[in-house]
């Protein structure tokens, strides 16, 4: 998928962080990368179930928020 790059780029950028004393920012960096990864993923799985047909509710279910429900 086109957005894989941005692992390499967090990865470089880590690399970059550490070898100029700036652990903070490595570790930081470390953590965008799993969340990034997560993201993609998360994405990737979504395109499938879509190009399958399997995708029948797109989003979060919210609990019916925004219709007339009563108490």
């Amino acid at each position: 998928m086109q957005s894989d790059w941005i692992l390499d780029v967090l990865t470089d950028l880590k690399t970059f962080a550490t070898i100029n004393g700036l652990p903070a920012l490595a570790e930081q960096l470390d953590d965008t990368a799993i969340i990034a990864l997560a993201e993609i993923s998360a994405l990737k799985e979504r395109i499938g179930r879509q190009t399958h047909g399997n995708d029948s509710h797109a989003g979060p279910d919210i609990g019916g928020a925004g219709k007339d429900r009563h108490a």
